[in-house]
Protein backbone atom coordinates (compact mmCIF):
# COMPACT_ATOMS: atom_id res chain seq x y z
CA UNK A 1 0.00 0.00 0.00
CA UNK A 2 1.34 3.44 -1.15
CA UNK A 3 -0.19 6.64 1.08
CA UNK A 4 -0.62 10.03 -0.26
CA UNK A 5 -1.43 13.09 0.95
CA UNK A 6 -3.51 15.73 -1.78
CA UNK A 7 -5.36 17.85 -2.62
CA UNK A 8 -5.33 18.39 -5.90
CA UNK A 9 -6.99 15.57 -8.01
CA UNK A 10 -4.47 15.95 -11.18
CA UNK A 11 -1.38 16.39 -9.23
CA UNK A 12 -2.77 13.50 -6.64
CA UNK A 13 -3.26 11.26 -9.94
CA UNK A 14 0.01 11.88 -11.54
CA UNK A 15 2.36 11.20 -8.37
CA UNK A 16 -0.07 7.70 -7.87
CA UNK A 17 0.43 6.90 -11.57
CA UNK A 18 4.70 6.59 -10.73
CA UNK A 19 3.62 4.55 -7.80
CA UNK A 20 0.74 2.31 -8.81
CA UNK A 21 3.77 -0.79 -10.62
CA UNK A 22 5.10 -1.32 -6.84
CA UNK A 23 2.40 -1.38 -4.88
CA UNK A 24 -0.94 -3.68 -4.36
CA UNK A 25 -3.18 -0.20 -3.56
CA UNK A 26 -3.06 3.95 -3.32
CA UNK A 27 -4.51 5.10 0.19
CA UNK A 28 -5.61 8.88 0.28
CA UNK A 29 -4.61 9.73 3.93
CA UNK A 30 -7.59 12.12 4.41
CA UNK A 31 -7.22 11.43 8.56
CA UNK A 32 -3.61 13.87 9.58
CA UNK A 33 -4.93 15.73 12.09
CA UNK A 34 -1.48 17.74 12.51
CA UNK A 35 -0.86 21.49 11.95
CA UNK A 36 1.24 20.41 9.06
CA UNK A 37 -1.72 19.02 7.34
CA UNK A 38 -4.29 22.11 8.35
CA UNK A 39 -1.20 24.47 6.88
CA UNK A 40 -0.53 22.45 3.52
CA UNK A 41 -4.65 21.61 3.15
CA UNK A 42 -4.65 17.73 3.49
CA UNK A 43 -5.28 15.06 5.49
CA UNK A 44 -8.41 15.96 7.78
CA UNK A 45 -8.95 19.27 7.18
CA UNK A 46 -10.54 18.31 4.35
CA UNK A 47 -13.28 16.24 5.59
CA UNK A 48 -15.58 19.26 4.73
CA UNK A 49 -14.63 19.05 1.34
CA UNK A 50 -16.54 16.36 -0.15
CA UNK A 51 -17.10 17.55 -3.98
CA UNK A 52 -13.03 17.88 -3.86
CA UNK A 53 -12.77 14.58 -2.17
CA UNK A 54 -15.05 12.99 -4.70
CA UNK A 55 -13.57 14.44 -8.01
CA UNK A 56 -10.12 12.69 -6.54
CA UNK A 57 -11.19 9.50 -6.30
CA UNK A 58 -13.20 9.54 -9.02
CA UNK A 59 -10.20 10.45 -11.31
CA UNK A 60 -8.06 7.89 -8.95
CA UNK A 61 -10.68 5.10 -10.05
CA UNK A 62 -10.73 6.10 -13.79
CA UNK A 63 -6.69 6.48 -14.28
CA UNK A 64 -5.29 4.03 -11.78
CA UNK A 65 -4.73 -0.23 -12.50
CA UNK A 66 -4.76 -0.62 -8.34
CA UNK A 67 -7.24 0.38 -6.07
CA UNK A 68 -8.42 3.24 -4.01
CA UNK A 69 -8.47 3.37 -0.76
CA UNK A 70 -9.13 5.74 2.11
CA UNK A 71 -7.86 6.96 5.67
CA UNK A 72 -10.47 8.95 7.51
CA UNK A 73 -11.13 10.74 11.14
CA UNK A 74 -14.97 11.06 11.94
CA UNK A 75 -17.65 13.85 13.23
CA UNK A 76 -18.56 14.37 16.35
CA UNK A 77 -21.92 13.47 14.90
CA UNK A 78 -22.54 9.68 14.48
CA UNK A 79 -24.79 9.85 11.26
CA UNK A 80 -22.56 12.64 9.49
CA UNK A 81 -19.85 10.63 9.45
CA UNK A 82 -22.00 7.31 8.37
CA UNK A 83 -23.29 9.90 5.15
CA UNK A 84 -19.20 11.12 4.88
CA UNK A 85 -18.40 6.97 4.54
CA UNK A 86 -20.89 6.48 1.99
CA UNK A 87 -20.15 9.46 -0.25
CA UNK A 88 -16.40 8.21 -0.62
CA UNK A 89 -17.77 4.72 -1.07
CA UNK A 90 -20.14 5.87 -3.80
CA UNK A 91 -17.20 7.87 -5.41
CA UNK A 92 -14.81 4.73 -5.70
CA UNK A 93 -13.57 4.23 -2.21
CA UNK A 94 -12.50 0.11 -2.31
CA UNK A 95 -11.56 0.21 1.28
CA UNK A 96 -12.07 2.41 4.36
CA UNK A 97 -10.32 2.63 7.31
CA UNK A 98 -11.66 4.55 10.16
CA UNK A 99 -10.07 6.51 12.94
CA UNK A 100 -12.37 6.41 15.80
CA UNK A 101 -11.35 9.84 16.54
CA UNK A 102 -12.16 13.61 15.41
CA UNK A 103 -9.88 16.23 14.16
CA UNK A 104 -9.35 18.21 17.38
CA UNK A 105 -8.68 14.57 19.48
CA UNK A 106 -4.95 14.26 19.18
CA UNK A 107 -2.17 14.64 21.49
CA UNK A 108 -3.30 15.28 25.42
CA UNK A 109 -6.53 15.68 23.88
CA UNK A 110 -6.74 12.73 22.11
CA UNK A 111 -9.20 10.48 24.80
CA UNK A 112 -10.75 7.36 23.28
CA UNK A 113 -11.72 6.80 19.81
CA UNK A 114 -15.05 5.82 19.75
CA UNK A 115 -15.86 2.32 18.31
CA UNK A 116 -19.74 3.11 17.97
CA UNK A 117 -18.82 5.50 15.18
CA UNK A 118 -17.00 2.62 13.59
CA UNK A 119 -19.31 0.19 13.93
CA UNK A 120 -21.91 2.59 12.39
CA UNK A 121 -19.91 3.04 9.72
CA UNK A 122 -19.37 -0.98 8.76
CA UNK A 123 -23.08 -1.45 8.88
CA UNK A 124 -23.54 1.21 5.94
CA UNK A 125 -21.42 0.65 3.19
CA UNK A 126 -20.91 -2.71 1.28
CA UNK A 127 -16.70 -2.44 0.92
CA UNK A 128 -14.20 -3.81 3.64
CA UNK A 129 -13.64 -1.39 6.76
CA UNK A 130 -10.84 -1.46 9.20
CA UNK A 131 -10.48 0.00 12.90
CA UNK A 132 -8.31 2.44 14.36
CA UNK A 133 -8.11 3.78 17.72
CA UNK A 134 -7.87 2.10 21.75
CA UNK A 135 -5.39 -0.76 20.28
CA UNK A 136 -2.86 -1.31 22.62
CA UNK A 137 -2.70 -5.11 22.70
CA UNK A 138 -3.81 -8.13 20.97
CA UNK A 139 -6.65 -8.79 23.55
CA UNK A 140 -7.89 -5.43 21.87
CA UNK A 141 -7.86 -6.82 18.49
CA UNK A 142 -9.94 -9.49 19.12
CA UNK A 143 -12.33 -6.72 21.29
CA UNK A 144 -12.94 -4.39 18.49
CA UNK A 145 -13.02 -6.84 15.71
CA UNK A 146 -16.17 -8.36 17.81
CA UNK A 147 -17.75 -4.92 18.87
CA UNK A 148 -17.60 -3.37 15.60
CA UNK A 149 -17.94 -6.25 12.91
CA UNK A 150 -14.78 -4.39 11.04
CA UNK A 151 -12.88 -6.66 8.58
CA UNK A 152 -9.40 -5.89 10.07
CA UNK A 153 -7.73 -3.40 12.66
CA UNK A 154 -4.70 -0.79 12.61
CA UNK A 155 -2.54 0.65 15.18
CA UNK A 156 -0.26 2.93 15.59
CA UNK A 157 0.84 4.46 19.39
CA UNK A 158 0.24 0.79 20.23
CA UNK A 159 2.41 -0.97 17.31
CA UNK A 160 5.30 1.76 18.17
CA UNK A 161 5.65 0.61 21.92
CA UNK A 162 5.86 -2.87 20.93
CA UNK A 163 6.07 -3.98 17.54
CA UNK A 164 5.47 -7.68 18.58
CA UNK A 165 1.74 -6.27 19.44
CA UNK A 166 -0.09 -8.55 16.95
CA UNK A 167 1.98 -11.00 17.75
CA UNK A 168 0.35 -11.35 20.75
CA UNK A 169 3.59 -11.41 23.25
CA UNK A 170 5.40 -8.73 25.50
CA UNK A 171 9.06 -9.05 24.34
CA UNK A 172 12.47 -7.51 25.77
CA UNK A 173 12.55 -3.79 25.03
CA UNK A 174 16.10 -4.37 23.86
CA UNK A 175 15.46 -7.27 21.55
CA UNK A 176 12.65 -4.91 19.66
CA UNK A 177 15.50 -1.96 19.53
CA UNK A 178 18.76 -4.12 18.81
CA UNK A 179 16.46 -5.54 15.72
CA UNK A 180 15.45 -2.68 14.65
CA UNK A 181 18.73 -0.77 14.71
CA UNK A 182 20.36 -3.65 12.26
CA UNK A 183 17.67 -2.67 10.18
CA UNK A 184 19.07 1.07 9.90
CA UNK A 185 22.10 -0.01 9.68
CA UNK A 186 21.16 -2.29 6.34
CA UNK A 187 18.84 0.19 4.93
CA UNK A 188 19.89 3.74 6.53
CA UNK A 189 17.51 6.78 6.86
CA UNK A 190 17.42 9.90 9.31
CA UNK A 191 18.48 10.19 12.28
CA UNK A 192 15.76 11.75 13.95
CA UNK A 193 13.89 8.81 12.70
CA UNK A 194 16.02 6.64 14.73
CA UNK A 195 15.59 8.32 17.60
CA UNK A 196 11.70 9.21 17.14
CA UNK A 197 11.45 5.13 17.16
CA UNK A 198 13.90 4.54 20.61
CA UNK A 199 11.71 7.11 22.24
CA UNK A 200 8.92 4.70 21.76
CA UNK A 201 10.64 1.14 22.28
CA UNK A 202 12.24 2.63 25.39
CA UNK A 203 10.23 5.29 26.93
CA UNK A 204 9.01 3.33 30.85
CA UNK A 205 12.60 2.86 30.47
CA UNK A 206 13.59 6.46 29.98
CA UNK A 207 11.51 7.42 32.79
CA UNK A 208 13.56 5.83 35.55
CA UNK A 209 17.37 6.64 33.54
CA UNK A 210 16.54 9.97 33.11
CA UNK A 211 19.98 11.06 31.96
CA UNK A 212 20.33 8.79 29.07
CA UNK A 213 16.95 10.36 27.87
CA UNK A 214 19.28 13.37 27.86
CA UNK A 215 22.21 11.38 25.86
CA UNK A 216 19.56 10.08 23.10
CA UNK A 217 17.72 13.21 22.77
CA UNK A 218 21.81 14.88 22.12
CA UNK A 219 23.45 12.38 20.26
CA UNK A 220 24.57 13.14 16.77
CA UNK A 221 25.21 9.71 15.40
CA UNK A 222 23.84 6.39 14.62
CA UNK A 223 26.79 5.16 16.37
CA UNK A 224 26.24 7.24 19.49
CA UNK A 225 22.65 6.15 19.50
CA UNK A 226 23.74 2.22 19.51
CA UNK A 227 26.26 3.13 22.66
CA UNK A 228 22.98 4.54 24.14
CA UNK A 229 20.80 1.48 23.20
CA UNK A 230 23.72 -0.69 24.99
CA UNK A 231 23.80 1.51 27.69
CA UNK A 232 20.03 0.82 28.66
CA UNK A 233 20.33 -2.50 28.20
CA UNK A 234 23.34 -2.86 30.58
CA UNK A 235 21.14 -1.02 33.15
CA UNK A 236 18.22 -3.14 32.67
CA UNK A 237 20.06 -6.17 32.76
CA UNK A 238 22.07 -5.27 36.10
CA UNK A 239 18.33 -4.23 37.65
CA UNK A 240 17.05 -7.55 36.84
CA UNK A 241 20.26 -9.50 38.07
CA UNK A 242 19.38 -7.27 41.37
CA UNK A 243 15.55 -7.57 41.51
CA UNK A 244 14.00 -9.56 45.04
CA UNK A 245 11.77 -12.25 44.65
CA UNK A 246 8.14 -11.30 44.68
CA UNK A 247 9.09 -7.52 43.82
CA UNK A 248 6.58 -5.92 41.41
CA UNK A 249 6.18 -3.44 38.74
CA UNK A 250 6.17 0.32 39.79
CA UNK A 251 4.65 3.25 38.50
CA UNK A 252 1.47 1.10 38.17
CA UNK A 253 2.77 -0.57 34.84
CA UNK A 254 1.69 -4.28 33.85
CA UNK A 255 4.90 -5.07 33.15
CA UNK A 256 8.82 -4.35 34.43
CA UNK A 257 9.82 -0.94 32.24
CA UNK A 258 12.06 -3.22 30.49
CA UNK A 259 9.16 -5.18 29.05
CA UNK A 260 7.36 -3.98 25.43
CA UNK A 261 4.17 -2.66 26.62
CA UNK A 262 1.38 0.30 26.03
CA UNK A 263 1.78 3.59 27.06
CA UNK A 264 -1.50 5.37 27.81
CA UNK A 265 -1.05 9.11 27.42
CA UNK A 266 -2.80 10.49 30.51
CA UNK A 267 -5.27 13.69 29.67
CA UNK A 268 -5.44 17.08 30.62
CA UNK A 269 -6.95 16.59 34.06
CA UNK A 270 -5.16 13.53 34.91
CA UNK A 271 -1.65 15.18 34.46
CA UNK A 272 -2.62 18.23 36.69
CA UNK A 273 -3.35 15.61 39.48
CA UNK A 274 -0.05 14.15 39.00
CA UNK A 275 1.74 17.76 39.12
CA UNK A 276 -0.62 18.29 41.57
CA UNK A 277 -0.86 21.80 40.34
CA UNK A 278 -4.51 23.68 39.41
CA UNK A 279 -5.09 25.18 36.47
CA UNK A 280 -4.73 28.38 37.82
CA UNK A 281 -0.98 27.48 39.36
CA UNK A 282 -0.32 25.95 36.05
CA UNK A 283 -0.97 29.63 34.19
CA UNK A 284 0.59 31.83 36.69
CA UNK A 285 3.89 29.51 36.19
CA UNK A 286 3.49 29.24 32.53
CA UNK A 287 3.53 33.14 32.15
CA UNK A 288 6.60 33.80 34.73
CA UNK A 289 8.39 30.81 32.77
CA UNK A 290 7.70 32.83 29.38
CA UNK A 291 8.74 36.38 30.96
CA UNK A 292 12.17 34.70 32.14
CA UNK A 293 12.77 32.75 28.95
CA UNK A 294 12.77 36.10 27.32
CA UNK A 295 15.37 37.57 29.85
CA UNK A 296 17.30 34.26 28.03
CA UNK A 297 17.58 32.10 31.31
CA UNK A 298 18.05 28.99 29.99
CA UNK A 299 17.81 27.23 33.54
CA UNK A 300 13.93 27.99 32.72
CA UNK A 301 13.92 27.22 29.39
CA UNK A 302 11.12 24.03 28.31
CA UNK A 303 12.82 21.07 28.36
CA UNK A 304 12.23 21.25 23.87
CA UNK A 305 14.10 24.31 24.35
CA UNK A 306 16.96 23.55 26.52
CA UNK A 307 17.82 20.25 24.10
CA UNK A 308 17.87 22.52 21.42
CA UNK A 309 20.51 25.27 23.62
CA UNK A 310 22.80 21.74 24.19
CA UNK A 311 22.89 21.26 20.80
CA UNK A 312 23.49 24.92 20.19
CA UNK A 313 24.75 26.91 22.60
CA UNK A 314 24.57 30.07 20.87
CA UNK A 315 21.17 29.69 20.32
CA UNK A 316 18.89 32.43 21.44
CA UNK A 317 14.89 32.32 22.77
CA UNK A 318 14.66 35.89 22.63
CA UNK A 319 11.46 36.40 20.55
CA UNK A 320 12.73 40.30 19.89
CA UNK A 321 15.62 38.86 18.09
CA UNK A 322 13.14 36.18 15.88
CA UNK A 323 13.48 36.87 12.20
CA UNK A 324 9.81 38.50 11.02
CA UNK A 325 9.29 36.33 7.86
CA UNK A 326 6.92 37.64 4.65
CA UNK A 327 4.09 35.24 4.31
CA UNK A 328 3.06 33.43 1.33
CA UNK A 329 0.46 34.87 -0.86
CA UNK A 330 -1.14 31.24 -1.12
CA UNK A 331 -1.03 29.33 2.47
CA UNK A 332 0.31 32.18 4.80
CA UNK A 333 3.53 30.10 5.32
CA UNK A 334 7.03 31.99 5.19
CA UNK A 335 7.74 32.78 1.65
CA UNK A 336 10.62 32.73 -0.69
CA UNK A 337 12.66 35.72 -0.11
CA UNK A 338 13.62 35.66 -4.28
CA UNK A 339 10.46 34.05 -4.92
CA UNK A 340 9.11 35.44 -8.36
CA UNK A 341 5.30 34.78 -7.29
CA UNK A 342 6.30 35.90 -3.62
CA UNK A 343 4.85 32.36 -2.32
CA UNK A 344 6.37 29.66 -0.35
CA UNK A 345 8.27 27.15 -2.21
CA UNK A 346 5.48 24.45 -2.54
CA UNK A 347 2.68 26.87 -3.58
CA UNK A 348 5.54 27.62 -6.42
CA UNK A 349 5.90 24.89 -7.50
CA UNK A 350 2.67 23.77 -8.29
CA UNK A 351 2.38 27.85 -10.05
CA UNK A 352 5.59 27.25 -11.60
CA UNK A 353 4.66 23.89 -13.07
CA UNK A 354 1.24 24.63 -14.25
CA UNK A 355 2.17 28.10 -15.94
CA UNK A 356 6.10 25.97 -16.93
CA UNK A 357 7.44 28.96 -15.46
CA UNK A 358 10.79 29.49 -13.86
CA UNK A 359 11.65 30.46 -10.54
CA UNK A 360 15.53 31.28 -10.07
CA UNK A 361 14.56 31.60 -6.52
CA UNK A 362 13.51 28.60 -5.31
CA UNK A 363 15.66 26.58 -7.81
CA UNK A 364 12.35 25.46 -10.46
CA UNK A 365 13.48 25.56 -13.98
CA UNK A 366 10.14 24.09 -15.48
CA UNK A 367 10.08 26.68 -18.75
CA UNK A 368 14.10 26.73 -19.43
CA UNK A 369 14.04 22.66 -18.97
CA UNK A 370 10.90 22.22 -21.04
CA UNK A 371 12.48 24.98 -24.15
CA UNK A 372 15.42 22.43 -23.54
CA UNK A 373 13.39 19.17 -24.15
CA UNK A 374 11.91 21.09 -27.57
CA UNK A 375 15.40 21.85 -28.28
CA UNK A 376 16.85 18.40 -28.44
CA UNK A 377 13.51 16.98 -29.62
CA UNK A 378 14.63 19.34 -33.11
CA UNK A 379 18.14 18.64 -32.88
CA UNK A 380 17.14 14.45 -32.72
CA UNK A 381 14.99 15.15 -35.94
CA UNK A 382 17.66 16.59 -38.03
CA UNK A 383 19.63 13.48 -37.58
CA UNK A 384 16.92 11.04 -38.20
CA UNK A 385 16.66 12.68 -41.36
CA UNK A 386 19.87 13.42 -42.57
CA UNK A 387 19.15 13.46 -46.50
CA UNK A 388 16.17 15.71 -45.84
CA UNK A 389 18.08 17.96 -43.98
CA UNK A 390 20.76 18.08 -47.06
CA UNK A 391 18.12 18.03 -49.85
CA UNK A 392 16.82 21.00 -47.91
CA UNK A 393 20.67 23.06 -47.88
CA UNK A 394 20.71 22.09 -51.93
CA UNK A 395 17.40 23.95 -52.48
CA UNK A 396 18.68 26.81 -50.90
CA UNK A 397 21.64 26.41 -52.07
Amino acid sequence: LSQFCANDPEVFVQAALLAQDYCDAIDLNLGCPQMIAKRGHYGAFLQEEWDLLQRMILLANEKLSVPITCKIRIFPEIDKTVKYAQMLEKAGCQLLTVHGRTKEQKGPLAGVASWEHIQAVRKAVNIPVFANGNIQCLSDVEECIRKTGVHGVMSAEGNLHNPALFEGRNPLVWEMAEEYLEIVQKYPCPLSYVRAHLFKLWHHTLQVYQHLREELAKVKTLEGIVDVNKELKLRCQEEIANQKDGEKPKEGLPFFHWICQPYIRPGPKERCKENGNSETEKAVRGKRALEEEEDGNSELLSKNKQKKKLRNPNKSFDPSLKPKYAKCDQCGNPKGNKCVFNMCRGCCKKRAFKETADCPGHGLLFKTKYEKSLSWQSSQKVIQNPDTSRRRDVDGG
